[in-house]
């Protein structure tokens, strides 16, 4: 039976130099190999012209270099670009590339679905599958950024223009439930012998997983944005049931702790607009009171995302005018406040949109076949989202 061969894919910079050692090799060589992986998007131990003949050939019998195939590939009038990779298992997740003057920021997942099921997410609504590894999350920067490049006709390695300035971990999944992967993915891309990627030009987005945001802060602290969407603890446990766990006060808590490692003084708070469930004037106060509050208060900036609607949500994106005058009331107190362009919305790749092709072991599908039904039988609001005037 022939062994399985290593991805090298998987390697952190440390880690890379512990197989090296392995393989009775100096740590100078893991740097020329990670060199020719990361910046030179090398997939064959051939190209490594600067490798010895005998190390080379000990790769090409134990080792690889294998990213998520891709399964579709499409552009959107804008210039956003959307692959679809295939993660085995029958899974597949989406990888977004959102260009704009001046930097493009390339949009990863790291999970096969989510399981954290926010309502106004289409990427829940798919269930969740498994986490991806190393390669699988680090494989779509590596395959965008060279993909990107051939298409442009530009030289692989440093001196070609890099085309991925920013990262942001925004796509299937919640990063910080597939912590050890993520991490090790950050690493490789923070790495001056790889992406060389500044921390405050990564951001990692979460819903709120309060004990994993304090480890992120020890160990590898990028920028972070905070999925909020709610002003209160009602509200929120309806939109994002992870809110149950940690409520508000606890995740604000959380949040001014990751400042003081921060490579930024500010956290970002992602605030997906619905029509008439967290667009009002008074949820713009209680957030005001929030963010100012003088036990969990922190410095923020709110991103007010438009929302994307999907059948299965039941709920509509806020009329224009009523955005403008929910982002002026946190402007009024002083709160920097900016509207999320929409991008990609024709090819499926805007915010929430993310859905991929996943085997649902969680059952939401089934889940949600349920609540037609039920919505069928006791009324179109049965299951709705309703606020209680205190």
């Amino acid at each position: 039976m022939t062994a399985a061969l290593t991805n090298l894919l998987d390697f952190d910079p440390e880690q890379l130099v512990a197989y090296c050692a392995d393989l009775g090799e100096k740590p100078f060589r893991a740097k020329q190999l990670q060199r020719w992986i990361h910046q030179f998007g090398a997939h064959s131990f051939d190209q490594m012209t600067d490798l010895a003949k005998s190390l080379r050939e000990k790769l090409a019998t134990r080792a690889e270099i294998r990213a998520p195939a891709i399964i579709s590939d499409h552009t959107s009038a804008d210039g956003t670009r959307k692959w679809l990779v295939d993660v085995g298992d029958g899974n597949a997740v989406e990888t977004v590339f959102i260009p704009e003057e001046g930097r493009g920021t390339l949009c990863i997942s790291t999970q096969a679905g989510c399981a954290v099921n926010c309502r106004f997410c289409s990427t829940g609504k798919q269930g969740f599958n498994r986490n991806l590894t190393v390669s699988e999350i680090i494989g779509q920067l590596w395959m965008a950024e060279f993909e990107l490049r051939k298409t442009k006709g530009i030289e692989p390695g440093p001196k070609g223009e890099r085309q991925i300035t920013n990262v942001v971990m925004m796509g299937m999944g919640e990063p910080l439930l597939n912590f050890e992967p993520t991490t090790t993915a950050l690493k490789l891309m923070l790495d001056d012998n790889a992406y060389g990627l500044s921390r405050r030009r990564v951001t990692l987005s979460t819903s709120g997983v309060v004990p994993m945001m304090d480890k992120l802060a020890q160990e590898v602290p990028v920028a972070l944005a905070v999925s909020l969407h709610a002003s209160n603890d009602p509200l929120r446990d309806g939109l994002v049931p992870l809110n149950k766990k940690y409520p508000l006060r606890e995740l604000l808590a959380a949040c001014k702790r990751y400042l003081e490692f921060a490579p930024r003084d500010f956290i970002t708070f992602e605030y997906c607009m619905l029509d008439g469930v967290n667009d009002s004037d008074q949820h713009a106060r209680e957030l005001i009171a929030l963010v100012n509050d003088p036990e969990v208060g922190v410095n923020c900036k709110f991103n007010l995302i438009p929302f994307n609607p999907f059948p299965e949500s039941g709920l509509l994106r806020s009329k224009n005018p009523r955005i403008k005058a929910f982002a002026q009331v946190l402007m009024d107190a002083g709160i920097v406040t900016t509207v999320r362009k929409t991008r990609g919305d024709d090819i499926d790749a805007a915010c929430g949109q993310l859905a991929g092709e996943v085997k649902d072991r969680t059952r939401v599908q089934e889940r949600m076949g349920k609540m037609a039904e039920y919505q069928q039988k006791y009324g179109a609001n049965f299951g709705r989202i309703v606020e209680i005037p205190s």
